[in-house]
């Protein structure tokens, strides 16, 4: 997809039906619309990265493939001299095409402009993918969070810190 396609502008509360939708097909765990809506309250950064192709009316469906409307976005939050972030999803038919590592830069700019020196994650010790996109960017593993992220039933994944110095 061209370069000229792609949109970016700060997710909104108009926002949230895709949003959810993406949400909810990207993730065993999905967050809730209330978790996105209080992100959007507290001045969260919540860049969105859309797909303006050449249909007058692309899919409104996140995963009908590479004319997806709603590629990706992501939720991060400022602190005391660093930025935490807290959510980061891609469509999955336009994963493997840079999308994410787009929207970690554009998050590292905003940290920095916030004053952070440093930016910090958790991912699933299983999410190899994510994982490898972090370490790509600079991020280092410094912790694991023992049973921090739900799984099916009542078993629970480990989490992996990881930081990366701005």
């Amino acid at each position: 997809m061209p370069a000229s396609h792609l949109q970016w502008r700060a997710m909104t509360p108009d926002d949230l039906d895709q949003v959810m939708a993406l949400e909810q097909a990207s993730h065993s765990h999905p967050w809730s619309r209330g978790n996105f809506a209080d992100s959007l309250a507290t001045g969260c950064y919540m860049p969105a990265l859309w797909h303006q192709g050449p249909h007058q009316n692309p899919p409104q469906n996140p995963q009908q493939g590479p004319q997806c409307r709603l590629l990706g976005y992501l939720v991060a939050m400022p602190g005391v001299e660093e930025a935490h972030l807290l959510t980061l999803t891609v469509a999955a038919a336009c994963r493997g095409r840079g999308l994410g590592q787009l929207l970690m830069q554009a998050m590292h700019t905003w940290a920095q402009q916030q004053g952070a020196a440093q930016v910090w994650l958790e991912v699933r010790e299983s999410n190899l993918a994510a994982q490898a996109l972090y370490a790509r960017l600079g991020y280092e593993p410094i912790a694991v969070r023992k049973n921090y992220y739900p799984l099916e039933g009542n078993a629970r994944e480990h989490a992996l810190i990881m930081r990366k110095r701005l």
